[in-house]
């Protein structure tokens, strides 16, 4: 047992979020090393000394991470991620080595490891990369689900027009090689239209590698894309290697791209065009096969002209564009998605699926859903819930919804003086949303679909105080 596994748990961070977590290792300091941690950080966390044991205690609970070592007698790290592969288990597993090569890394995210992560490494290390891994699930369970692991993906539910022609777009893509970014609103479903495009490549045997921009900071997101060396950094204690050579030969898809700060869009320039890159802290050149995908939900031309994108950039990204429709533009499809979510939800719960009053129903047909698939989900979970047997009427149902039902966007032509420069337009939208949410910059940075960084420097920008809880000025 090497005695560097871990170092001091650090305190729980305030905007992390909890889950479930199952720790797989035959060693027993070092298992009860990681779920010490993990429970000091709000985790609820089970152990199990053996891969066997663990696909055991998998078919009776549901866990939202798992942690498993590489190197394990009876049945290895790898070949207990195979079997996972093939289970709607639903977690998001990371990988432990003592051993780790760019092969086995590559192996365990191919057959779907979220990452991995080398030993000797620190407790906020461990912490920050269960919470990474959490905010992933919960983002793919908000869309709806993993394509080929636990059912079809609902970004392809629906018989309508838009979907359709997404579907048809998809296919005729998906078999290129060349960059395709994918457009859409918060919520719509844009990172499995991105693994649907892989699944339906010549690289689906291979790596699909995802980074989502937002959760990381600059320095961290250049580590995480390109690798780093021992000594690079503070707290780089062992090399690593960086997201693009994990894909070599695979997909990299980045999701929320306008999140990458623009000295290191720079180096994404350069990989796209060249398809080389230097880890940071070294100076040998690294030559990689990988598609790129990339995700917004922002107008990436309006970024450009507001000088926050780079142009030459956006070319070699809008290769392909794709464009994801906001549900409203398909409200046909939302009998097909609420039918879908109430047997997720009645699987989920061990109860059998509510049933919705044609009033009900109605109300959701009609609704604008500003917040896309991911409202209408979460509406249908509470829904489900809540429900004690009866049908669900559609004032249970009113209460929960954003807007009024019938409503017009916030933003119509009366609301916005002729005249009116981008950037003032954009700092009313921001300081009404945050008056809207009480000041709570989390939720503000959600409903408006950018990352809790970009709204911070924003709000700095306008003389907001930091971290302010309530809407308040600076100074």
């Amino acid at each position: 047992m090497n005695a560097r596994l871990l170092t001091t748990a650090s305190q729980p961070a305030p905007d992390r979020v909890a889950g479930r977590v199952l720790v797989v290792d035959d060693h027993a300091k070092a298992r009860e090393s990681m779920a010490d941690i993990l429970r000091q950080s709000g985790h609820q966390v089970q152990c199990c000394s053996s891969a066997i044991e663990a696909l055991g205690q998998l078919d009776t609970e549901s866990v939202d991470v798992v942690i498993t070592d590489l190197k394990m007698p009876g049945m290895t790290g790898l070949e207990f991620i195979h079997k996972l592969e093939h289970r709607p288990h639903g977690a998001q597993v990371l990988m432990v080595t003592a051993y780790a090569t760019v092969a086995s890394a590559v192996e365990a995210m191919r057959h779907g490891a979220f990452d991995y992560i080398e030993k000797p490494f620190g407790a906020e290390q461990l912490e920050t990369l269960v919470d990474r891994a959490l905010r992933h699930g919960r983002l793919l369970d908000r869309a709806g689900g993993i394509p080929g692991r636990g059912g079809a993906s609902v970004a392809m539910i629906g018989s309508s027009v838009a979907m359709q022609t997404l579907r048809a777009r998809i296919a005729q893509v998906a078999p290129t090689a060349e960059t395709v970014l994918i457009t859409g609103e918060s919520g719509t479903g844009k990172v499995l239209v991105a693994r649907s495009l892989h699944a339906a490549s010549s690289r689906r045997d291979a790596a699909l590698v995802s980074l989502n921009c937002p959760v990381l900071s600059a320095h961290l997101m250049e580590s995480e894309l390109f690798g780093h060396e021992k000594g690079a950094f503070t707290g780089a204690d062992a090399p690593r290697t960086g997201r693009f050579e994990l894909a070599d030969g695979g997909t990299i898809l980045l999701d929320e791209i306008t999140e990458v700060d623009l000295p290191l869009q720079a180096k994404l320039l350069r990989v796209l065009q060249e398809k080389s890159f230097e880890r940071v802290g070294s100076s040998q050149t690294v030559h990689v096969d990988v598609r790129v995908l990339a995700t917004t939900n922002r107008n990436l031309k309006d970024e450009v002209t507001a000088g926050r994108f780079r142009e030459d950039l956006f070319y070699r990204l809008n290769v392909v564009p794709l464009r994801v429709p906001a549900l409203r533009e398909r409200r046909e499809d939302v009998p097909a998605l609420v039918d879908h979510f109430l047997r997720q939800a009645a699987a989920r719960l061990r109860k059998d699926p509510c049933v919705l009053e044609p009033a009900a129903l109605d109300l959701l047909c009609e609704y604008r859903w500003p917040g896309n698939i991911r409202e209408l989900e979460n509406l249908i979970t509470q829904a489900s819930v809540l429900n004690l047997g009866a049908p669900v009427r559609a004032d249970e149902l009113h209460a929960a919804l954003i807007e009024e039902p019938g409503s017009k966007p916030p933003l119509d032509e009366a609301a916005i003086p002729v005249g009116l420069s981008l950037h003032d337009m954009e700092r009313r939208l921001i300081e009404a949303t945050l008056e809207r949410f009480a000041g709570h910059r989390a939720k503000t940075a959600e409903a408006l679909g950018i990352g809790l960084r970009t709204l911070s420097g924003k709000l700095k920008e306008y003389g907001y105080a930091p971290r302010a809880k309530v809407l308040s000025r600076a100074g």
